[in-house]
């Protein structure tokens, strides 16, 4: 059954991260054809991230009270329609809609995923599988670096988004057809019901203790891999597009392993006690401390300080297989959306938001933004997750006082 849940929910997911980063590699591209600014680019690129945060509430919902694979399978078909969109776009406002309509089709790709799991699955396998469907998300950052760059060699990127189109209906067809059959637990709940209960969970301290931290780290995560390390790479280190596709390559393997190892990691340590929550809090401040030191260059080994990003970035992650095990199934759906819709409404605010931010500076004659427009964009979001990892800590260390 384990091959029969992960092998569709996988392959959906790999989808999913693929269009969420590829833009990393064809911005160049897009710039060019349409003229492109830094903030035009960013919002282009957040769109998804809006579209897909819009989703997660009434996702919550429908997961809840409708089997994953029915939701995840529909709302795929969606995404191969934007993937067709973004394709033929001829202005701006096209790459704006197709981004749009591709966020609403894997909106439930990992939720639906997380979901189906944890209602067929032992609760003591879920960080582990969690991790493995993550690993997934990775090799689709892995695919959006090195082997993108390979393919626009020959082919363009609206080939590459019709073929992305067309494996997003395969994926449909793959879990509505493959995914084991369960019995939802909220078929008998009026909808009123199912959103106070959502209201408890959102409003419960452990949410609001654990979600600000992992919600900030993902956020920043989000919005550097989908886009920002890419610029960051080619115009605050002046790196060539390979040299540039070669570190994404090793942040992205690295991130692949951090799913899985840290994923791993938690389920080992929770026999001794160890929770989730922990392994994930300490991974989000290596993450942090990460993102210190290539900010401030302390060190030009390049691979390895954005593999420790890649590989630490996913720690807020635990945080998912944590809350699913500290509420009742029939709220896992719900308590999963919660979280992704924070990590997402986040992702979007950083990664236009530094567009944003980048765009107060001029550009050099060869539409080069400086140095300090990019530093100042990252000290910002650091700042943010500086600010969240201080109120993890401080009600962690108030509930022990009580």
């Amino acid at each position: 059954m384990l091959f029969k849940l992960l092998l569709p929910f996988a392959f959906g997911y790999f989808l999913s991260f693929l269009y969420r980063v590829v833009n990393v590699a064809i911005a160049p591209d897009l710039v060019q054809e349409f003229g492109l600014d830094a903030n035009q680019m960013g919002l282009i690129s957040s769109a998804y991230l809006l579209t897909f945060a819009l989703c997660q509430l009434p996702l919550g919902l429908l997961l809840d009270r409708y089997e994953s694979r029915k939701v995840s399978a529909a709302l795929l078909l969606i995404a191969a329609m934007g993937a067709l969109v973004f394709a033929s776009a001829d202005s701006a406002l096209g790459l704006l809609i197709g981004r749009g309509l591709i966020g609403i089709g894997v909106s439930a790709c990992l939720m639906a995923a997380f979901t189906a799991y944890a209602n067929l699955l032992p609760s003591e396998k879920l960080p582990l599988v969690n991790g493995l469907q993550l690993m997934a998300g990775g090799l689709g950052v892995v695919s959006a670096s090195t082997p993108v760059q390979w393919f626009l060699t020959w082919g363009d990127w609206r080939l590459l988004f019709q073929i992305l189109g067309v494996a997003s209906v395969v994926a449909s067809v793959l879990v509505y057809s493959l995914v084991p059959k369960y019995t939802t637990h909220s078929n008998g709940q009026n909808l009123k019901l199912q959103l106070v209960e959502l209201w408890q969970v959102i409003k419960s301290p452990s949410f609001c203790q654990m979600a600000p931290l992992s919600v900030a780290t993902q956020g920043v995560f989000g919005a550097f891999v989908g886009l920002w390390s890419g610029y960051w790479l080619r115009d605050y280190l002046s790196l060539s597009d390979s040299e540039a596709a070669q570190i994404i390559l090793t942040m992205a393997l690295a991130m692949t392993a951090g799913f899985v190892v840290l994923g791993w990691l938690a389920a080992s340590l929770y026999r001794f006690g160890v929770s989730s929550y922990m392994v994930s809090v300490s991974g989000m401040l290596i993450y942090i401390l990460s993102q210190w030191v290539i900010i401030n260059e302390w060190s030009e080994w390049h691979h390895l300080w954005w593999g420790l990003s890649g590989f630490f970035g996913t720690s807020g992650v635990l945080m998912y297989a944590y809350l699913s095990q500290s509420v009742p199934k029939s709220l896992v759906g719900r308590v999963n959306t919660s979280l992704n819709l924070c990590v997402f409404v986040v992702a979007f605010a950083c990664q236009w938001g530094l567009g944003i931010v980048i765009n107060l500076w001029p550009v050099d004659a060869l539409g080069i933004y400086p140095q300090t427009a990019y530093a100042t964009a990252w000290m910002w979001a650091l700042g943010l997750q500086i600010m969240a990892l201080i109120w993890c800590l401080y009600h962690a260390i108030l509930g022990k006082l009580r």
